[in-house]
């Protein structure tokens, strides 16, 4: 953990360890090797070459104690392990919660490590290994992962309910364009899926009257309440505070902002038997969601 989060409070704060703590089992791996393993560098600390070396064994002896415990589990009848997935602001906190619920009631031995990043961050994520999978809200062109179209997904133009676009209830790309707006930070699958559909009106978002750009939707959320500006969500994002009367939505004349959720995996990395699970489960949950909604209609 220290390697990965470049520093010994990070590191410590993940596995609920104090930092002397996390600093003294490394002393001690550093005198039982009798090498230096970690170099401090200003604020970030780095593993030296033997460090690199004890950070590769180490993950695969992680590995193995966990494929073992895996492979024995199975053989009494039991799905049993540790599964690490990542999903993008909108799947990481509105959509893979709940199902995770739902998998914990069938599979209640599996425990899951959900990963919540940008889109941009999911993706490094999955090819470096991290995570076994991920859902993000923008498809990448990445080659060395397989893309698969999940689930739709709604974004609304969401202003304060007494700013003067709320009155019109719907509003243009001119109007917009003129409008004080929020935006998410480059690698968010938000800011992509808005970039994609203004390009095909025409329009850029240099063109747009940005006034701040936020690193999460409920930033952007806050940011809005707050009379900052208006800015395009996803509709699961702002549900309660739309039926609540705290945020007005306006719809934008002739533009449609409907994007997908797409679940990628590393094409080249074996999945484990978690993993087959978890994606059949996920897979039916959102085939069970498309028809309910096709019979609601």
């Amino acid at each position: 953990m220290v390697v990965e989060e470049k520093s010994f409070s990070k590191a410590g704060s993940m596995i609920y360890l104090s930092q002397p703590t996390v600093s003294s089992h490394v002393k001690d791996l550093e005198n039982h090797f009798e090498c230096k393993l970690i170099d401090r560098l200003g604020r970030q600390v780095a593993p030296t070459k033997a460090g690199e070396l004890l950070y590769q064994y180490g993950t695969r002896i992680l590995a193995l104690v966990e494929e073992t415990d895996r492979a024995l589990a199975e053989f009494h009848g039991k799905m049993k392990g540790h599964l690490t997935i990542g999903g993008s602001t909108i799947p990481g906190g509105y959509i893979l919660p709940p199902m995770l619920g739902l998998f914990k009631r069938t599979y209640p031995d599996i425990t899951i490590t959900l990963t919540e990043n940008d889109t941009a961050g999911i993706v490094e994520d999955t090819i470096n290994g991290r995570i076994e999978l991920g859902i993000v809200g923008a498809k990448p062109s990445e080659p060395r992962l397989e893309c698969e179209k999940l689930m739709t997904d709604e974004m609304v133009l969401v202003v304060p309910p007494n700013h003067p676009l709320s009155e019109r209830q719907r509003t243009n790309l001119k109007q917009l364009m003129q409008t004080p707006f929020i935006m998410r930070e480059p690698g968010s699958g938000t800011r992509k899926s808005i970039e994609q559909v203004l390009e095909k009106k025409g329009v850029k978002l240099s063109d747009l009257n940005v006034v701040a750009e936020m690193g999460s939707t409920e930033a952007v959320r806050q940011a809005v309440k707050a009379g900052v500006g208006v800015s395009i969500l996803s509709k699961r994002a702002v549900s309660d505070e739309l039926n609540n009367g705290i945020l007005a939505k306006v719809g934008l004349s002739s533009v449609s902002f409907k994007r997908a959720f797409y679940l990628i995996l590393h094409k080249h990395r074996t999945r484990s038997p978690l993993c087959h699970v978890f994606l059949q489960f996920l897979k039916e949950q959102c085939a069970e969601k498309r028809q309910k909604q096709k019979r609601s209609r």
